[in-house]
Formats: C-alpha cells, sequence, structure tokens
C-alpha cells in the first residue's frame, strides 16, 4: 500500500478507492507527528486545568496522537514540565495522563480480562439484570432526548467525543437504559479514533461501578450546567420529562431503589 502522498485529499482518495465499502463521513482529525507535535506546543494547561469538563472547554485532543504512538505520555509530560508551569497549572493534565498510563498497566496485567467485571456491579442489581445489545435506537439516535441523540450521532459521524459527552452517554445507557457495559464499549471502540482498549473499557466500568465503589451518574442540572444549555433549551424533555431531572438524591433512589443508601452520586471531579 502506498505511504507517501502529495496531500491529504490524495490520502483520502486513495483510500477511498482501496476500501470502497467503507462508508461514512471523514474524519476531520488529521493524523501525523507534525500536526501532533503542533498540538503539544498549543496546549493551555491553565485553561484546560479551568474548562475541561465543559464541552467548549480548552481539552487538548491530543488522544489520537497518544493512541496510535505519535506521541508519548512521557512527551507530553516533558513538554509540560519544561516549560515551566507552576504545578497547580499542570496538575489537572497531568493527572489525566497518569490515569492512562494506570489503564495500561492494569491492561497489561489483566489483558482481556478487562472486558469482564472486575467487581459486582453496586446498582443493587446483578449483571444478569442489564440487557446484552445496545438498543437501536441509541445507535440510530432516535431516543428523542436531543443530548443523547446528538452524541451519538457525533461519536458515530467524527470519532469523537469529549470526555464529560462519553460520561453522560455511558451512563444513560448503564443506569437509564439497564445495558450491560460491555455493549456500550464495544460501539465506542468502534468508531473512536482514540479509542484505547485500556482507557475505554476500564472507564465504562468505573461509570458502571464494576470497577469503583460506587456508580457514576449525572443529572439535568449537571449536563445543562456543562454544557451551557445546548440541547435543554430546544429538548421536548427538557421542561417536564427529562429523565435526568431531579437531585442527585431522587435519581439515586429511582435508578438504583435496591442499592445501599450509601451508595450516593459520584460527581465529576472526584476521580476525572
Amino acid at each position: 500500500m502506498r505511504r507517501e502522498f502529495a496531500s491529504r485529499a490524495d490520502l483520502i482518495a486513495y483510500v477511498t478507492q482501496v476500501f470502497p465499502g467503507a462508508t461514512g463521513a471523514v474524519s476531520e482529525t488529521v493524523g501525523g507527528r507534525t500536526v501532533a507535535l503542533e498540538k503539544l506546543a498549543a496546549l493551555q494547561p491553565d485553561r484546560y486545568g479551568h474548562s475541561r469538563n465543559e464541552l467548549e472547554g480548552a481539552v487538548t485532543r491530543l488522544s489520537p496522537y497518544i493512541r496510535h504512538g505519535v506521541l508519548t505520555l512521557a512527551e507530553v509530560r516533558d513538554h509540560l514540565q519544561a516549560q515551566g508551569y507552576a504545578w497547580a497549572v499542570v496538575e489537572p493534565l497531568l493527572r489525566q495522563l497518569a490515569w492512562r498510563d494506570y489503564w495500561q498497566q492494569l491492561y497489561e496485567q489483566w489483558g482481556d480480562g478487562i472486558w469482564d467485571d472486575r467487581e459486582p456491579y453496586k446498582t443493587g442489581f446483578t449483571a444478569a439484570d442489564y440487557a446484552d445489545e445496545l438498543p437501536q435506537d441509541i445507535i440510530n439516535g432516535t431516543t428523542s432526548l436531543d443530548c443523547m441523540d446528538h452524541f451519538s450521532r457525533e461519536l458515530q459521524t467524527t470519532g469523537y467525543l469529549h470526555n464529560h459527552a462519553r460520561l453522560w452517554l455511558a451512563a444513560y445507557i448503564i443506569h437509564w437504559r439497564r445495558v450491560k457495559w460491555q455493549a456500550g464499549a464495544r460501539w465506542f471502540l468502534s468508531h473512536l479514533l482514540d479509542g484505547d482498549p485500556a482507557s475505554n473499557q476500564l472507564s465504562w466500568q468505573w461509570v458502571a461501578s464494576t470497577f469503583s465503589v460506587k456508580p457514576y451518574y449525572f443529572n439535568q442540572e449537571n449536563l445543562a450546567r456543562f454544557s451551557r444549555r445546548k440541547w435543554c433549551a430546544t429538548c421536548p424533555h427538557a421542561a417536564q420529562t427529562c429523565p435526568f431531572r431531579g437531585s442527585y438524591e431522587q435519581l439515586h433512589k429511582q435508578l438504583f431503589p435496591h442499592a445501599e443508601a450509601s451508595h450516593s452520586s459520584r460527581r465529576l471531579g472526584t476521580r476525572r
């Protein structure tokens, strides 16, 4: 196969010719070491630390390059340290690099065992209570929930989702639709350009509570805040029938009626 191309358009034309059965849009993510280094040089760790949970925040978009070995975690760390930033500025980003490294070490130890529930669910349900397959309306983006349908389409069209959107969509699939995390993890891996088995599977387990002390879930207020009400303002369910409405305590009782009371909500920020 060819490895040298005059332009990205030339590459796309070649891939289209070689794989005529491939469908879908071409991702806007541009590969290569040169682009990766440009993104690395453009990092703004201070803005990242303050805005990374917002969908429009200053995230790095380095994950595809790290996933495919174009950049290493050590390179990103060394670049940040070389800039002379104060520890408080770089700590949020370095913490994420550390989590990725931790997942990789567990993957090396467990291998395909990362597909197995590492612990029982902490939701009051057993694995047998969760469906094996992802519902078609989630895949098709026809749940009638504007936010979830958008995330589904964005995942499948661009090969990317903001980490917060990944958490929301994963929590919806597992806790509201009661689907096994493995089904969602397979779906993500089949579309994400940065789909790393270790980070993907173990993050899904973290949401599910099979590799954490309690499940991750969210409410409408959390989603609206970090998405700037992008979907809540127009969604037909927003006012009265949104399944995410309510306090964390109310949603806990609704989603996990058989769980111990001590398994209260996990708010974003306790690990990520």
